[in-house]
């Protein structure tokens, strides 16, 4: 009995394996990309500007197209994609054109899918896989286009034409139907002044005819269009293109993923009027099957421009010319239009003498009747381009060529008048409106001592008969040093401070707390040479450090400055008279760092006062600047 029901319950068993186990049916692909390229030749990506001149003109190029995210076929909880069937695909679409007769055009286009990647997405009971191979060819596209009304560049062109796709793409690559289509569709373009547009629409029969996820795969209608500027003498076209399609063979039609609609912002120049660079972004409207979160689009053609034949080469189209074997004048008259004038021209400008506001030289024509046929003056100042130097600003007139239409200059100062607050006389530039173009102010800090007899002519002081500080205050900057004119008094051989050296060192910490730039102060004492190194050393240390408690004492930072004793080391003049010895006894305040410039004035050898050079490095204790000669003694 048992042996029994073992048997039996392996066979039900091996028997319902293979139904658990089997796999969903999958569902095929279809030429899924919604992007299909215009043809070579046209402004745009997907709308065609119906170009169509010539008696035969040929046209090639290629178009890259990246769409991500074309087919996504599932989705988590939260929104977010669980599953794209076609994610990534990279298609060179490269096409030709050949129009003739002035209106007929035949016109290619082979995708070619250099890449393609997805996911496998099981929706309702089926297996949707992703493309099979990476690189195929899909279905080649010829068309035959036929212009009814207009012309290129007119403000309506109409065109109709159709389309058939050989089926040689596959729909495991999801870049063909493996079955025909064809598709009649109904073009127009044009122009208003730089505006541009294009509108298209057709109908698009498919030999297909399946369920996908949750719509279905059939015939469509087709639509789209554009609109843009064209800017740079129309070489550059710049504007947005909507395309899009929605099915029809079945009761899905206008359902959204039934309905992929794309926008697109593109950019085309024309580069020497033959080669043709293409550049779009664009992400979808609605998101129809086919239409990739992006798209990213980048072309490039040769597509040679059109001029209508004109044998004399006057400019007026052999169509329009009523003399097209001799050169003319443009008219309004069809009987005239492309003749030579019949009325004076005398400097065969082609504008009447009647009309030409200089008739006796070429110029161009213009609508202000004082200025037609005159030659250029961008400016307005009355002197033609070729003659002045400014021709962008207005100017006056003058006999020499390097300044003739530029601004006045009476005083010739490189100032022109109308900022000039001495136009008369020559001056410097400044940034005061009121002194800009003046001479420099003869006594800067107005101290009454000439500048160029003030050895700080920016600092007032008192006039001396020495003139390396006449118009010097006591205490200034100069040198990377804090200058004294005066030197701290101590009592003899100690480094007591006198009571009358505090009004000195008063304007020392004044100084120092007036420029926070100024890091670090080396405050040095110095020595006659009377005595041994080892003492005098000691007592100018002292002395240093005396000066440096007085001015701590008195709101200085203590951070900001150091004692140095030098001894008898650095003598500013030899110890050979006792006049020169007093001179040696003296405290000096050395700059090692600050961070910005500290006004030091100088003077240069042309007599000129200036700013000197701003410290930015430390000075070395063994590197001193030369002290300077006019520092009185101290006892």
């Amino acid at each position: 009995m048992k042996r029994t029901l073992a048997v039996a319950f392996s066979t039900i068993l091996f028997s319902a394996a293979p139904t658990a186990s089997a796999a969903p049916p999958v569902q095929t692909g279809y030429a899924s990309n919604n992007f299909e390229p215009s043809e070579r030749g046209s402004d745009w990506f997907a709308n065609e500007s119906l170009d169509l001149r010539g008696p035969f003109r040929v046209a090639v190029g290629a178009v890259g197209d990246y769409g991500y995210r074309g087919i996504i076929g599932a989705y988590n909880s939260d929104g977010t994609v669980r599953a794209s069937i076609v994610r990534d695909q990279l298609f060179v679409h490269a096409g030709a054109s050949f129009i003739f007769l002035d209106r007929f055009r035949i016109g290619l286009s082979l995708p070619i899918e250099l890449y393609s990647f997805g996911h496998t997405a099981f929706v309702g009971g089926f297996q949707y896989p992703p493309p099979v191979h990476q690189q195929s060819v899909g279905d080649l596209r010829i068309s035959a286009d036929v212009r009814l009304l207009g012309e290129y560049g007119d403000p309506f062109t109409l065109a109709v034409g159709a389309s058939v796709f050989a089926p040689i793409g596959q729909q495991d690559s999801y870049d063909g139907d493996e079955g025909g289509r064809f598709a009649p569709h109904l073009l127009m373009a044009g122009d208003i002044n730089m505006f541009a547009y294009a509108v298209h629409a057709g109908y698009a029969w498919r030999n297909l005819n399946q369920d996908y996820l949750d719509t279905r795969i059939g015939s469509t209608f087709e639509f789209g269009g554009a609109a843009g500027v064209r800017v740079l003498d129309k070489k550059i076209l710049i504007g947005p293109e909507i395309f899009g399609q929605t099915v029809v063979s079945n009761d899905h039609a206008f359902e959204e993923h039934a309905t992929p609609i794309e926008v697109l912002m593109g950019v085309h120049f024309n580069l020497a009027d033959q080669v043709r660079l293409n550049a779009g972004f664009g992400t979808f409207i609605t998101k129809g099957y086919g239409a990739p979160v992006y798209r990213g689009l980048l072309g490039i053609e040769w597509a040679p421009g059109y001029a209508k034949p004109d044998r004399d080469n006057d400019g007026i189209p052999d169509d329009e010319d009523a003399c097209p074997d001799v050169p003319g004048v443009r008219t309004n008259d069809p009987k005239t239009n492309g003749c030579p004038a019949a009325v004076p021209d005398r400097d065969r400008d082609g504008i009447p003498d009647s009309e030409d506001a200089c008739p006796d030289v070429p110029g161009v024509r213009t609508d202000d009747p004082k200025t037609n046929g005159c030659p250029p003056d961008r400016d307005g100042d009355g002197i033609p381009d070729s003659e002045d130097a400014c021709p962008d600003v207005p100017g006056v007139r003058t006999d020499d060529p390097k300044t003739n239409g530029c601004p006045s200059d009476r005083d010739h100062d490189t100032i022109i008048d109308s900022e000039d607050a001495c136009p008369d006389v020559p001056g410097v530039r400044t940034s005061d409106p009121k002194t800009n173009g003046c001479p420099p102010d003869p006594d800067r800090d107005k101290d009454g001592i000439p500048n160029e007899i003030d050895a700080c002519p920016d600092e007032p002081g008192p006039k001396s008969n020495d003139p390396a500080t006449s118009g010097c205050p006591r205490v200034y900057i100069k040198n990377s040093q804090i200058q004294i004119l005066e030197q701290p008094k101590f009592d003899f051989d100690k480094s007591k401070i006198r009571p009358e050296s505090d009004s000195l060192l008063t304007e020392v910490a004044k100084v120092i707390n007036d420029h926070p730039e100024i890091k670090h102060i080396r405050v040095e004492g110095h020595t006659d040479s009377v005595g041994t190194a080892e003492y005098n050393k000691k007592l100018s240390g002292q002395r240093a450090q005396a000066v440096v408690k007085w001015l701590s004492d008195h709101g200085v930072a203590t951070d900001r400055l150091y004692a140095v004793g030098m001894g008898k080391e650095h003598p500013r003049v030899p110890n050979d008279t006792e006049a020169n010895r007093a001179l040696n006894r003296r405290v000096e305040f050395h700059i090692e760092e600050q961070e910005t410039t500290v006004k030091e004035l100088v003077k240069t050898p042309a007599g000129e006062v200036k700013a000197a050079p701003p410290v930015t490095k430390p000075v070395p204790a063994g590197a001193r600047p030369t002290p300077p000669k006019d520092i009185p003694p101290s006892p």
